[in-house]
């Protein structure tokens, strides 16, 4: 007899005659909007005697109140129904409830990561590995499908870049535009209309920020940084392409 996973348990027939408890199957929910992975994943697991389907969702809404109802469940969820993990965690302290994100392709696992989902898989995860995968989140464990360290590893440099937009102030973002497209201080506060002091000082408060130590490490951060550069593009300063000569010189504060 194959084994069962998860925490309740049921007095087989077997059991009044001497024999002992049998785990209950794990019950699974799978949320997806797309319902042709909808049916492929539960051709996956519906013939496993360890698992138990016992409810298929295909909007956020019906998945909060999957994740309330299915005590002990593992949820099998679409990254691009875009729920709100942090309210999905809360859900599984209460419930018991575990969760497995099926990420797109071109998605970062990064957040779901920081978040302890206790799995991630992508659209092109075989029938073994997702299996795989249920069992080792069924015994409480957490299971990443490799293709999402390799993912993470690709988004970290947008997670940095993230990051420093998070703490720039437009009008920040305008002057790192300016200085990208080459413009000197005395240039920046003419356009800004502001005093070269006033510029210096948001300068030194945009490379304590950034991390950066001066202009041309500034300007080649934001290149290097496209989420960066798009939101630097967006406050007016055209970005229209970095060439060399119009890099700034690092002489300038």
């Amino acid at each position: 007899m194959k084994a069962k996973y998860g925490a309740a348990h049921r007095i087989n027939e077997d059991a009044e005659d001497g024999g002992s408890p049998e785990r209950m199957s794990q019950k699974i929910i799978i949320a997806d909007n797309y319902a042709v992975f909808r049916a492929g994943t539960a051709r996956f697991v519906v013939v496993e005697d360890d698992f138990n389907i016992v409810g298929q969702c295909d909007d956020l809404q019906r998945l909060y109140k999957a994740s309330e109802t299915a005590l002990g469940a593992i949820v099998i969820f679409a990254g691009s129904l875009d729920a709100d993990l942090d309210e999905l965690m809360a859900k599984a302290k209460v419930n018991n409830t575990r969760y497995v994100v099926i990420l797109e392709k071109a998605d970062s696992p990064a957040n779901y990561l920081k978040k302890n989902v206790q799995g991630i898989l992508y659209r092109d995860v075989s029938r073994a590995e997702m299996l795989k995968c249920l069992r080792t989140v069924a015994r409480g464990g957490q299971y990443v499908m490799e293709a999402a360290h390799a993912a993470s590893a690709r988004f970290e440099t947008d997670m940095v870049g993230e990051r420093a937009r998070a703490r720039l102030s437009a009008k920040e973002l305008k002057i790192i535009g300016l200085i990208v497209q080459g413009y000197k201080n005395k240039d920046i506060a003419k356009e800004l209309n502001n005093s070269e002091q006033v510029i210096k000082n948001y300068l030194r408060s945009i490379f304590d920020k950034t991390g950066v130590g001066d202009r041309l490490e500034l300007a080649l951060f934001t290149i290097h940084h496209r989420v960066l550069l798009d939101a630097v593009g967006g406050t007016g300063s055209k970005i229209v392409g970095n060439p060399p000569g119009l890099l700034p010189q690092s002489s300038e504060a």
